[in-house]
This record gives structure tokens, sequence and C-alpha cells, in this order.
């Protein structure tokens, strides 16, 4: 791993309000924490760090981080069943994994489960803590609204200031990320989007295996979206993506 700290300060994306940035970093791996710790306190942000999953839930109830870092296999409770225990206590923080689990099916099963990102070991600490940035910038630009909150797109609503979504009436959950992904989109009806424009706008980062990324959550999208409707998302065969109102 690397050590070098990444080069644009944490207070760059710091709230209005001028708090620093909060994160919290759960790993059984002494070491890990407190690297991760020492990198992002060196960048300006606020770091509370547990060595297990079992006070995750009452952490960040009382220390309101911007952002969390999981890691994936611990010995009492592991990532996966702390993501759980946090969306079902109604706790929508933004999730990192950290994981040494470097298989596509554990990735795949750490998004699906509510994940918002990850990084597998060992990692570049300057690569983490863009993620991290990417992640409060899009959680942040989920937030803003204009002065009517609501995106409509034919039977498809999207309210960016109580973060529901709604599909002809019946509620869609999201995950932060699938909410600004689904945002992007609604903010450009029958607009081809491009890979490389919706990583740009919705990750913020360059993606190590960009392509796979998008295709994975457009997929999320259309199993919560289109599934048992009519089709809003479309593939445009070599072009991208585009959401249009069903015909």
């Amino acid at each position: 791993m690397s050590t070098g700290a990444a080069e644009t300060n944490g207070t760059d994306i710091a709230e209005a309000s001028g708090r620093k940035l909060r994160a919290l970093v759960v790993d059984d791996e002494e070491s890990i924490t407190q690297l991760v710790a020492m990198a992002l306190r060196y960048e300006g942000w606020e770091v509370e760090t547990l060595g297990s999953g079992g006070g995750v839930v009452d952490t960040i109830a009382s220390f309101d981080p911007d952002v969390a870092v999981l890691d994936i296999m611990m010995p009492d409770v592991d990532g996966l069943q702390v993501l759980s225990r946090l969306r079902a206590a109604g706790h929508m923080v933004p999730v990192l994994f950290l994981t040494a689990l470097d298989s596509v099916d554990d990735r795949v099963n750490g998004l699906t489960a509510g994940g918002d990102d990850y990084v597998v070991k060992p990692f570049s600490i300057e690569e983490l803590i863009a993620r991290l940035r990417g992640l409060v910038r899009r959680s942040q630009n989920s937030k803003s609204y204009s002065a009517d909150p609501v995106i409509r797109v034919g039977d498809l609503s999207l309210n960016e200031e109580s973060y529901e979504v709604e599909r002809a009436g019946d509620l869609i959950e999201l995950t932060s990320t699938e909410f600004e992904l689904l945002r992007y989109l609604m903010r450009n009806p029958k607009r081809v989007l491009s890979k490389a424009q919706i990583l740009d706008r919705v990750w913020s980062y360059d993606f190590t295996g960009k392509a796979t990324v998008v295709e994975l959550y457009i997929s999320y999208l259309r199993k919560k979206i289109d599934e048992g409707r009519d089709p809003m998302i479309h593939t445009i065969r070599g072009a991208g993506y585009i959401l249009k109102p069903v015909s």
C-alpha cells in the first residue's frame, strides 16, 4: 500500500456549514485503520475507527459520518451484515467496502447488498481517498435540489429533497450511487449518454474496469425501475444508454 497523501484536500468538498468531512473506518487489522485514519486526518477529515463490526450502528448514530469504510471479512460481524443493520436502522451513509476477496462475485455481492463502492486489498491510499471524496461528492450533489425538487420523466419521479423515487406510484429504494445515476439519466431524458460521460458525472474519477461498473449499475436500475414494466432505460449499442418515457 502506498502511504502518500492525496493531493486534493478534503476541505474542498466540506459542507457549506464549514464542518469537516467525517469518516468511520472499520477493520480488524489495526495497521489498516491507523493508516487510513492518518491519511484522512492529514487531508483535514475527522475520523473515528473501530476494530470490529459490532459497534458500527451506534457509532454511526453518534458520530454522523459522511462516509463509512467497512472491511468485509471481520471475525465478529462481517461488513455485509453491518451494512444490512445500518440500512435496517435507516442510516443511508455511503459505504465503501475493503476486501481481500478479488473475485467478481465478491464485488457484486458487496454492491448488491447496498454498498456504494469497494477497494481490493492491498490498495493505494491515494485511490482510497479519491474514492471516498467521490462518494461524498455524489452524496452531497444528491442532497442539492432546485426550487422544484421533483424530476419527472413519464410515470417516473425522483425527489431530490426527500430521496424518494416512484414509478407509477410505487416507491423504489435506491442506494446513493443508484440514486445519482438515475438522477443524471432523468436530467437528460431522451439523450444518449456514453459510459465515459456517466463515469465522469456519477463516479468523478477514473474507475478501474470502468465499463463493467457502469453496466453493473445500469443493470441494478433496470431491476428496480423497469422489471415487470415497460422499459424506460435502453442500451444504444456502441453509444451508451438513454432513459425515455414509455410511448
